[in-house]
């Protein structure tokens, strides 16, 4: 694969430079040129010199969807120090292990966030950035300290109750007098940032993401997606999770499109509204939020004057009633399901604009190889069952501070999905490998199941899991989420799953729950429900 540009940095002053009225980020009322933004970047980058963050460093950012945390990221790169966007959902253990892993030289936070950060002087960072105002804890009675440099020049060195701690108001930063200068220029092999993943097992692992890696996925979907600078990108998923990060905010800055800013997915209405308003084009999703609009009641206005051509869909796979009902409600646009994960930074494959196949995920993207390979890593043939594996310029360098001989083998990434491939080459994601279920030497996939139990009408979510019994053999359990001011009884959903599953697919238990437990990018968090099961059993 050929690529254009070294870094992200690079990109955005070569974007800036060709197109430096046209418009980056719609916030609220607020239209951000490339010209702004570059400017932005400018001077947060040589507030982060002027305290010492060199190539290399590690600055965390926890920071809301919002135009400062792309400012953040993309002054952080300028540097050639790396990113670390971090899940705002977090709480401080979470938080404070992330920092110390990664050794943080500075923090970048989001002042609505502090209650989870009072006790930062544990985690040994002495500089921080916060946004929307230095929390009140941290301000001393005098205002903003300044030094005089050698030359004169006013230097901001923020305030704080502790003399070697700086805090420092983001909005102070973009009147900072000093340039961006003499940074070292990072090159496609050096890290762009490392992403934590949420950690189904054990401590959050930090995923170290290359330049070339971003660029790979960058260039196949933009290719794959015919992506340009007429495209309106509409965010409201959180921006530190890697599919929203390189989709979302880092591809548009590529090509010089637009993105919609949207700070809360919540109310949803307003993400509709300003999809229209705005005329975004592209729009990425997670399988809750199609599954609500699918049976949500859309308005008809909507439905005719939206501009949305694409729809996307990561995270997790699609339920086929999902896909049946999105048709009926926007016969114009298409949805595309995609594949992938934070080691591959993450895009791994996508379905075609002009071919789709049902429950498919698609064919990986340009230059990627998949193949389908047994627990010992043999691979099997077309149609059977396999964990998939994955090679290419996308794949990670490895975990940040862990043995990678598991998860990397000769250049192939172990994803831990079970699936497998059609004659053409086409994906079908059959199920995490941890959540395959094996009972009485039987393997039951909870998606088969989840499948069958989304085509009534009254399920709002759904979830299958396998418990160990006495025995030590797997039982199969199911949660379901009705819909509200819907009405589901166990003997109705168990008669209905009869009549389309073998009878040892049968969960043996049928729980309802009144909101399944979540992640940031809308997975049901099912280790959650089997801490859960086992108070039940």
């Amino acid at each position: 694969m050929n690529y254009t540009y070294q870094n992200l940095y690079e990109n955005l002053s070569k974007i800036a430079e060709q197109n430096l009225n046209a418009i980056a980020i719609f916030d609220a009322d607020k239209k951000i040129s490339y010209a702004t933004l570059k400017s932005s970047v400018d001077k947060v980058g040589a507030y982060l010199q002027s305290v010492g963050v060199k190539f290399g460093d590690k600055v965390a950012i926890l920071v809301t969807n919002s135009q400062e945390f792309i400012v953040s990221y993309y002054a952080v790169v300028a540097l050639g120090a790396v990113a670390v966007p971090m899940n705002t959902f977090l709480k401080f253990d979470e938080i404070s292990y992330i920092l110390k892993d990664c050794n943080a030289k500075l923090l970048i936070a989001s002042n609505q966030l502090f209650k989870e950060l009072k006790n930062l002087n544990e985690t040994g960072i002495r500089n921080f950035i916060w946004v929307g105002g230095v929390p009140s804890r941290f301000i001393a009675s005098s205002p903003l300290q300044r030094e005089i440099d050698d030359e004169g020049e006013s230097l901001y060195l923020g305030s704080g109750v502790d003399d070697d701690i700086c805090h420092v108001n983001f909005d102070e930063l973009l009147g900072f007098p000093h340039r961006l200068s003499g940074a070292r220029s990072a090159t496609l092999d050096d890290l762009c940032h490392i992403i934590y993943t949420s950690g189904t097992t054990g401590k959050p692992k930090g995923a170290m993401i290359t330049y070339k890696n971003i660029y790979s996925n960058v260039i196949g979907v933009t290719e794959r997606f015919k992506a340009n600078a007429k495209d309106r990108f509409i965010v409201f998923l959180p921006m530190f999770h890697s599919f929203t990060l390189t989709t979302m905010v880092i591809l548009p800055m590529h090509v010089g499109a637009s993105i919609i800013l949207i700070k809360s997915v919540f109310p949803f209405s307003n993400v509709l509204k300003q999809a229209l308003l705005k005329r975004a084009t592209i729009f990425l999703g997670v399988p809750a939020i199609y599954t609500a609009i699918g049976k949500a009641k859309i308005p008809w206005y909507f439905k005719w004057f939206n501009n949305i051509r694409l729809f996307i869909c990561g995270a997790a796979p699609l339920a086929q009633q999902t896909i049946d009902d999105f048709k009926i409600k926007f016969p114009r646009a298409r949805l595309i399901e995609g594949y992938g994960l934070s080691e591959c930074s993450p895009v791994v494959a996508s379905n075609l604009l002009d071919k789709q196949k049902l429950l498919s995920v698609g064919l990986p993207l340009d230059g990627y190889e998949v193949k389908i390979v047994s627990d010992e890593m043999m691979e099997l043939p077309l149609g059977e069952v396999g964990e998939i594996i994955v090679k290419g310029d996308c794949v990670m360098r490895g975990y940040h501070n862990m043995a990678n001989d598991e998860t990397i083998v000769n250049g192939w990434l172990k994803t831990g999905d079970l699936g497998k491939l059609d004659d053409e080459g086409f994906i079908y994601i059959v199920d995490r490998k941890k959540d395959l279920i094996i009972s009485k030497g039987i393997n039951i996939y909870p998606r088969e199941i989840e499948e069958v139990i989304y085509q009534l009408n009254a399920v709002e979510a759904a979830a299958v899991i396998g418990i160990a019994d006495e025995h030590a053999d797997e039982e199969v359990v199911a949660f379901i989420q009705v819909k509200e001011g819907e009405n589901l009884d166990e003997k109705e959903i168990r008669s209905y799953l009869k009549k389309h599953l073998a009878n040892f697919k049968i969960p043996k238990n049928i729980y309802f729950s009144e909101a399944l437990p979540r992640n940031a990018t809308g997975k049901v968090l099912k280790r959650i429900l089997k801490e859960q099961i086992k108070d039940k059993i």
